[in-house]
């Protein structure tokens, strides 16, 4: 009984990890080697390899949708990361009022993906938005500027508005992180002459790595696949400059009904994500540790 009590105890998660995920992701693998147009229901037959030439060979939209999620991911992951490392350092610091900074900070992230893009979307707006409202009036620029309309614009603008919301994510992560380190450990360190930056890089980072490596997987995947913001502000415009590939998918399976080719496109975005984590898996020598 002892053998078998642990996967017992596992039963019910894995029953749903199968239905959840197991299944439909087959499923998807399965209709990617198909034709699959829903106004075409007597046309469903399987053609191989076609969906993903297509992607590949065949398609600019894709590659350009593929490009705007690297930046997507890359630069809203690397702000984020930083800004809410150094939040959480802030945080970690005793001082007045402490509970009260760290739940406005956090707010954030406990609202809607939709309603983060509505409010950023009257942000941006040209001609009442409080953006360029703050903008004017700083001198910094003489016109309005329509952030969400024009091509070398939108696609940073929505980042912006992602890294806003994700800060929060990182800060309570590697604050959990920061509070689980002995004090101790640095009281030791500054009796041996140890300076702030030495403790920092010899016991902070080195102690948080694993919160830091799982906290940026998670992250990433998130964000890859995180496309509310997009979709309400600005829609993958102007002529997809901020189109990434969650939203092309999205539209190619409901606007153009073509569910084969979407399915493609998900299992090509899941194995970039599969890699994306094994690489850095293998980066971080994290999964030797653990």
């Amino acid at each position: 009984m002892r053998k078998t009590a642990p996967y017992l105890f596992l039963l019910p998660a894995l029953i749903l990890i199968l239905f959840f995920f197991l299944i439909p992701l087959v499923e998807t693998v399965i209709i990617s080697f198909q034709k699959y147009v829903l106004y075409e229901p007597y046309d469903i037959r399987f053609i191989g390899i076609s969906n993903y030439k297509k992607a590949f060979i065949e398609d600019p939209d894709f590659w350009i949708s593929m490009k705007n999620s690297m930046i997507w991911t890359g630069g809203s992951l690397l702000f984020q990361f930083i800004l809410g490392f150094g939040l959480a350092l802030l945080l970690n610091e005793p001082f007045k009022g402490r509970g009260f900074y760290q739940s406005v900070i956090f707010l954030p992230w406990a609202v809607p993906g939709f309603l983060i893009g509505i409010t950023w979307r009257w942000m941006y707006n040209a001609r009442f938005g409080v953006i360029n409202d703050i903008l004017l009036k700083l001198g910094i620029i003489d016109k309005p500027i329509a952030f969400l309309s024009l091509p070398n614009k939108s696609l940073l603008a929505v980042i912006v508005a992602n890294i806003w919301f994700g800060i929060p994510f990182f800060a309570i992560m590697i604050l959990s992180g920061l509070q689980a380190i002995s004090p101790q450990l640095y009281e030791a360190a500054e009796i041996d002459g140890a300076g702030t930056f030495s403790r920092f890089f010899y016991i902070t980072l080195p102690l948080l790595r694993h919160v830091i490596v799982v906290a940026i997987i998670l992250r990433m995947i998130w964000i890859f696949n995180f496309a509310d913001l997009i979709y309400i502000m600005t829609q993958g415009g102007p002529m997809n400059t901020s189109q990434i590939l969650t939203t092309y998918i999205f539209f190619r399976a409901y606007a153009s009904m073509d569910f084969g080719y979407a399915a493609a496109l998900s299992v090509i975005a899941v194995s970039i994500l599969l890699a994306m984590s094994i690489l850095l898996l293998k980066i971080t020598r994290f999964e030797s540790e653990v």
